[in-house]
């Protein structure tokens, strides 16, 4: 099955910027709320004098949601947030941002962008869909991120592969444009996002879906 956002359709309706914005800070807070519940809890078994027996569990399960958490913080500041005035990313700096999240999915993550730098809706095109590759893969597979430069645009392609590799419908409808029907907001709040920052960059993108394996492929002007 391909789609992509050309597929003839009836123009959906807009979006109101409000209504988008609620939805990803929404998607945000569920992100970081996991880890920062678990510091909590750890918290909570240290202070406990009945616990004192799983003081070394509760300092294990503190460090791995602080770190998760930092992973999580340091991602969305780039894929979502405008990360200050900067206009252009190391892609090194880039990787550490994607391998930081990955460390925390079953997916594995194959790097391989050429370009040294990139501009900022590339950026966010590339953290953006490889964190969608990941989820595409709940079981477990590889995620592959390829960039190139060809003329005056990057092609990026994004390969989530795995023996269970699936994508949500919301995710294909925030893809193409399309408001929220049916599914969960914070997905298709992703989705829509990378759709309208790359179509105000003059950009596009595109998915493929075949057995276990799907396929992103976005260009940006450079």
């Amino acid at each position: 099955m391909s789609e992509t956002p050309d597929s003839p359709a009836a123009a959906p309706a807009p979006v109101r910027t409000a209504e988008l914005t609620a939805y990803i800070a929404a998607r945000m807070c569920h992100d970081f709320i996991s880890p920062a519940s678990a510091i909590v809890s750890g918290l909570d078994l240290l202070e406990d004098p009945s616990a004192q027996d799983m003081r070394e569990e509760a300092m294990n399960l503190i460090a791995s949601s602080a770190r998760k958490l930092a992973d999580l913080l340091s991602f969305t500041r780039v894929a979502f947030g405008a990360s200050a005035s900067a206009e252009t990313f190391d892609v090194r700096e880039l990787e550490k941002l994607a391998r930081g999240v990955f460390g925390h999915m079953r997916a594995e993550l194959d790097w391989a962008v050429e370009a040294p730098a990139v501009n900022k809706p590339a950026a966010r095109a590339l953290l953006n869909l490889a964190q969608m590759a990941g989820a595409a893969l709940p079981t477990g597979g590889v995620a592959r991120v390829r960039a190139v430069q060809e003329g005056a645009s990057i092609a990026i392609a994004v390969e989530a592969v795995g023996p269970r590799a699936r994508l949500r419908p919301e995710v294909l409808a925030g893809l193409q444009g399309a408001s929220l029907g049916e599914g969960l907001h914070g997905h298709w709040a992703q989705a829509y996002y990378v759709h309208l920052f790359l179509a105000d960059a003059g950009g596009r993108v595109f998915v493929d879906v075949t057995e276990e394996q799907v396929t992103f492929a976005a260009t940006v002007p450079s």
